[in-house]
């Protein structure tokens, strides 16, 4: 009875942890629009940029256009991607929208072009990373993205950028090409956020390593740097003779100490270290280095 009591909790708490982490994010996401990029005339990518461009043309507020202009996305979303992702952007597009609106009479922090683009950007990736992280979307062209790409021979991120080059073009005939460069900077300082915001600052790690004295090295790994290791039986492509692969999982951080133990082991190892997006399970957990 306990374990049946503490389930549903466990996934109001989630629940409940997800809609905050989205309102925050949509509301970082109204602060870099309305407080830095958009009173300088600086634009994002996708329907973001294309509301700012009609709102900028017309002088109806920003916020009308992002919700307009996101609604066949969801729609399409909806029916091609699934319920609980078109519901979780709605939320999101909803907030942002509310945001944007409220914070039309806060004065810019800047008018210089430069500085809006550098902290709107940032401010912008991560109130996306954050409304990605839990589950949702902030533009509906990553879902006209996602859904070409299955059926092209384009993958997600070549769409995206075709789109948002376009977009971004356009702001030089609408703001001028200064605007449009400053734009540039914007958009690319937020998708380097973005991957920042989704992956975490302590990035894990997965490491290969192939060496004859892979037990010394196994040993000194679990020892000085805390981590779990696997032993995986491979095959030399050349010799024939057989291997043994060491395979972890490390955070960013303990990348240097990690390839020094190897160096000190064997400095004629194999190493091969990859990024990982997510890392859940077993018995990954922060250890201390020493």
């Amino acid at each position: 009875m306990g374990q049946m009591a503490t389930h549903p909790k466990m996934k109001r708490l989630k629940l409940l942890r997800r809609i905050v982490f989205m309102m925050i994010g949509a509301g970082l996401f109204s602060v870099g629009l309305e407080i830095f990029l958009v009173p300088n005339n600086i634009i994002d990518g996708g329907v973001t940029g294309i509301s700012i461009i009609l709102a900028h043309e017309t002088n109806v507020p920003l916020g009308v256009f992002l919700t307009l202009l996101n609604l066949p996305f969801l729609i399409i979303g909806y029916k091609q991607i699934g319920k609980t992702f078109a519901l979780s952007t709605l939320f999101a597009v909803l907030m942002m929208s509310v945001g944007t609106s409220l914070l039309i009479p806060v004065p810019p922090l800047t008018i210089d072009p430069l500085l809006a683009a550098v902290f709107g950007g940032i401010i912008l990736g991560i109130g996306v990373g954050m409304v990605i992280r839990s589950g949702g979307s902030l533009d509906g062209t990553e879902i006209v993205a996602i859904l070409v790409s299955k059926k092209g021979p384009f993958s997600v991120g070549e769409i995206v950028m075709f789109v948002n080059v376009f977009i971004l073009g356009s702001a030089g005939f609408v703001f001028g090409w200064d605007h449009a460069m400053y734009s540039l900077i914007a958009y690319y300082i937020a998708f380097k956020l973005i991957d920042i915001t989704i992956e975490g600052l302590d990035q894990s790690k997965s490491v290969w390593i192939i060496s004859d004295s892979y037990n010394e090295i196994g040993e000194a790994i679990v020892k000085r740097l805390g981590r779990g290791v696997t032993y995986l039986n491979g095959e030399g492509g050349f010799t024939g003779s057989d291997k043994k692969v060491i395979f972890c999982v490390i955070t960013r951080l303990e990348e240097a100490k990690l390839k020094s133990i190897v160096d000190e082991m064997d400095s004629s190892a194999f190493l091969a270290v990859g990024n990982i997006h997510d890392v859940k399970g077993g018995r990954f957990k922060k250890k201390d280095i020493h």
